[in-house]
């Protein structure tokens, strides 16, 4: 039995630009914008909105304060606070909320040695391969 080729997926992701490339071979075939929603510091086991995080671009911000605000007017806790301290369920619940609340395609997160970051993705797009 013949097996295809196996042809790898790669992405690529720029906060300066706030968008999300996929290709093959070198050919992309899907975009979308990204919104980052926060990070998490494992070194230090703490959460911090990407709306507190004065350090990013504006343009991978979105619409983040939405969720801060949303919190806010419905008294949901951790959502107006700029940060927490790490538990893997309130992320994941952070992350939920705010994607509903900004109306989001999907999730993406990225990770370095000590770093976890959160997106949301939004306008995801075919391109022609």
């Amino acid at each position: 039995m013949a097996t295809a080729p196996r042809r790898t997926v790669q992405y690529h992701w720029s906060m300066d630009h706030a968008q999300i490339t996929w290709s093959r071979e070198g050919k992309v075939f899907l975009t979308g914008r990204l919104t980052m929603i926060g990070s998490v510091s494992l070194a230090q086991q703490t959460w911090l909105w990407s709306w507190a995080n004065a350090s990013l671009p504006d343009a991978v911000l979105g619409g983040i304060e939405r969720v801060r605000q949303f919190g806010e007017e419905n008294d949901f806790p951790v959502l107006p606070w700029p940060g927490f301290n790490y538990q893997p369920e309130l992320v994941s619940e952070a992350r939920m909320v705010a994607a509903s609340v900004l109306d989001a395609e999907g999730l993406w997160a990225d990770s370095t040695d000590d770093m976890q970051l959160h997106f949301l993705v939004h306008d995801l797009a075919l391109t022609a391969e």
